[in-house]
């Protein structure tokens, strides 16, 4: 079953971890395997993450995926067999019907956050959505495309969408990506405001940059005895026996 994102205050995090790209079906289950006894074992809700196709590779020789067909089918199985809720990208609005009769929550990649049809289509299916945002926006930029999502949703008569923001770093030119660690509160007081709650921080509060430490943990997790399948973003990634 998907965990509510609504997490009360002291509440432990959702981690949502898997590979790039579904490279295989049997990678896919030892990692999803894998990521279910860690989160038991932490008290962690986890959800599966992985893409049947990556559509903005840098190269056009770059490895994709297997296709939507496969990729569904590998992600049905992965979640019947370890109960894990799973996660994909949609690159396109016509995918989005398929997509939300398997998966239990759907994402839209960073470079695709002004989409308007992708990004209203993705939130009137009645699915959680992840926004992530793009490497060239502001932070604050986020607040139109979060308002296109939650209009779509109300349309759609969904009286209580599930929406995240995704904070993906900036990216200024020189193929650095930089997690500006300010805009994580903005946009966390974003959601808090749309869904008419308290904001968690006061407008008028300086932020100390020692107060944004705990905001931001990423790990990109690989199967421990397969570092040498993993076709993208291998010096990113940590083996789950590194955890």
């Amino acid at each position: 079953m998907l965990p509510t994102f609504r997490r009360a205050p002291g509440a432990p995090p959702f981690l949502i971890a898997g590979p790039c790209v579904i490279e295989s079906e049997g990678l896919c289950l030892s990692i999803a395997e894998r990521l279910q006894a860690i989160g038991a074992r932490l008290g962690m809700p986890v959800i599966f993450k992985a893409s049947f196709d990556k559509a903005n590779r840098t190269s056009v020789n770059g490895f994709r995926g297997h296709g939507i067909d496969e990729g569904l089918r590998v992600l049905e199985k992965v979640r019947r067999e370890t109960g894990l809720p799973v996660l994909t990208d949609v690159h396109l609005p016509d995918q989005i019907a398929d997509v939300a009769e398997v998966v239990d929550m759907l994402q839209t990649p960073a470079f695709l956050a002004r989409q308007t049809d992708l990004i209203m289509a993705a939130a009137a299916s009645g699915r959680p959505v992840n926004i992530k945002k793009a490497q060239f926006m502001a932070p604050s930029d986020m607040a139109a495309v979060l308002g296109k999502a939650r209009a779509a949703a109300e349309t759609a008569g969904i009286a209580d969408p599930q929406i995240m923001l995704c904070e993906r770093g900036s990216s200024f030119g020189y193929n650095n990506l930089v997690v500006d660690m300010l805009g994580l509160p903005g946009q966390c007081d974003r959601l808090i405001r749309a869904n008419n709650r308290r904001a968690g921080l006061k407008e008028d509060h300086r932020l100390g940059r020692n107060l944004l430490a705990g905001f931001l943990h990423v790990v990109g997790v690989i199967e421990p005895d397969s570092d040498d399948l993993a076709r993208h973003h291998r010096r990113q990634q940590l083996g789950t026996h590194q955890r």
